[in-house]
């Protein structure tokens, strides 16, 4: 398949918009509930335009449009879009913080091909060149799979309140650079 991978602008915002929720109704249904999957969309699932602006994240694109996306992040923010108020945007201290994995969605027409693998293969290098000394990330119960075949470690679930008494279980997981 033949697909580029870019810098994401803000002109990019609607469609890495569709392309989340595409992802997440899609290749989330078999751990968790399709109320769960429309509060987190409505909540914490979304559009990260501070990441767009700090040019630290990455669309997959193919002439039939937007594949897959993430990013990384030197801000203390470990997940959230733009509706999400509870982001800090301070930013981290390369040689003592690790760099925040962010926001990977994959089209599910196009899951399981090697795109989410190299989109953070892109960010890893990134966050290297910055100094950073390793990552983090909170995944989601699907994502688990990928981040474990490309080194991340962790298996303690943390859960997070959504809207309407919603609860949305990630897994904090880290990898050293």
């Amino acid at each position: 398949m033949d697909y580029t991978i870019r810098k994401a602008t803000m002109d990019d915002r609607a469609a890495i918009k569709q392309l989340i929720a595409e992802s997440a109704r899609g290749l989330s249904q078999n751990d968790y509930s399709k109320e769960q999957i429309e509060a987190a969309l409505k909540a914490i699932f979304g559009v990260d335009s501070q990441l767009i602006a700090d040019t630290t994240y990455f669309v997959a694109e193919s002439e039939s449009g937007l594949l897959g996306c993430g990013g990384w992040s030197k801000r203390k923010a470990t997940f959230g879009g733009d509706d999400y108020a509870d982001r800090d945007f301070n930013e981290l201290d390369p040689e003592s913080e690790p760099a925040k994995i962010r926001a990977f969605f994959i089209h599910p027409q196009f899951a399981r091909q090697g795109i989410a693998r190299a989109i953070l293969n892109a960010c890893e290098s990134e966050a290297r060149a910055a100094g950073f000394r390793s990552l983090e990330l909170l995944s989601t119960l699907p994502g688990i799979p990928l981040y474990r075949a490309c080194g991340f470690e962790g298996t303690t679930q943390v859960e997070y309140e959504l809207t309407g008494g919603q609860k949305l279980p990630f897994v904090p997981m880290r990898k050293k650079l």
